[in-house]
């Protein structure tokens, strides 16, 4: 695959260790975060890809960096200051589905946004402080030197508090946004019984140009607030092992399809992202849809290749 010099992207956030327990009491241990995860998903897609986390030099974070850099993932200067490496427990469901406990903290030093095309970030990093206002700051920072924003609020209730004191910030980094993935499950913790679509088009008023809302077996619903467009996608149907790093896989697909059709990394790049149509998206929206699918079939947050996927290089 081509690489123009703008192709970088920088993603910002929790890189952390995720202990998953089964139905049965059964516990493993993945690298999970969603902003490390979707760092992953892109290098495993193919595109350069730079991680700004928070990891202590302990056994865990050693692991995390050896992942990483399996992967060709490049962490970021200051990205070991931490006195421990972060936890998310995830307890499974007989469905496979899971729920969060955290053990986290997080700080977010200077940045260099030299050769940064694009900027991903989203989840704890942008609301636990005291590295969430960086972030919001860094968001704003990245768009003013050219740089495409994309921002999944993936909400965890157990440490952003009430839906009322998370939405504030949740909606600034929309702001600040070019591309906004979230779930449904996101959706109702935030705006309890407010339809997807209202709540999609509200957030396309606030900045973004495509608003992505991820609903599981239904298909992701997908919003182009310059035209008022809205799409409903079907979704792939597949035997769910778990949906741990399902929504990060997705996210990962899309701004890899998004990269590889030129329609972010830079200004120009926003700029024919807002004119674009449904036919100008279907390449990335199925690469997303793909990628979520690949990921569910497989324990923890797998990430696939652009051969898992069935793509040639471009």
């Amino acid at each position: 695959m081509s690489q123009r010099p703008d192709d970088l992207v920088l993603t910002v956030g929790e890189a952390l260790i995720d202990v998953v327990v089964s139905p049965d009491g059964q516990r493993t241990e993945h690298v999970g975060g969603s902003p490390a995860n979707v760092a992953v998903g892109l290098a495993s897609l193919g595109h350069p890809s730079r991680l700004t986390a928070y990891l202590a030099d302990d056994e865990r974070g050693r692991h995390l960096r050896t992942h990483l850099e399996g992967y060709g993932v490049q962490l970021t200067e200051g990205s070991l200051a931490a006195e421990r490496t972060s936890t998310a427990t995830a307890h499974l469901d007989g469905e496979g589905v899971a729920t969060y406990d955290f053990d986290l903290a997080w700080r977010l030093g200077e940045q260099d946004l030299g050769g940064v095309g694009h900027l991903h970030t989203g989840s704890l990093a942008a609301t636990v402080e005291p590295g969430g206002s960086a972030v919001v700051d860094l968001m704003a920072r990245a768009r003013m030197a050219g740089a495409t924003v994309s921002y999944d609020p993936n909400c965890r209730p157990t440490l952003m508090g009430r839906p009322e004191d998370a939405r504030q910030r949740i909606e600034e980094c929309v702001g600040r946004s070019d591309v906004v993935k979230a779930s449904l499950e996101d959706l109702e913790w935030l705006y309890a019984d407010a339809p997807a679509l209202d709540v999609a088009r509200e957030w396309g008023r606030l900045s973004p140009v495509l608003v992505v809302v991820t609903r599981g077996a239904d298909g992701p619903l997908v919003h182009l607030p310059a035209t008022g467009t809205t799409l409903e996608l079907p979704a792939q149907q597949v035997e769910v092992v778990d949906t741990v790093g399902a929504g990060d896989s997705f996210m990962a697909g899309l701004l890899s399809g998004l990269l590889d059709t030129g329609l972010l990394g830079d200004a120009a790049a926003r700029e024919r992202l807002r004119r674009a149509t449904g036919p100008d998206l279907d390449p990335a929206l199925g690469r997303a849809v793909a990628a979520a699918s690949w990921t569910v079939g497989r324990s923890g947050a797998a990430a696939p290749t652009r051969a898992d996927l069935h793509l040639t290089s471009t």
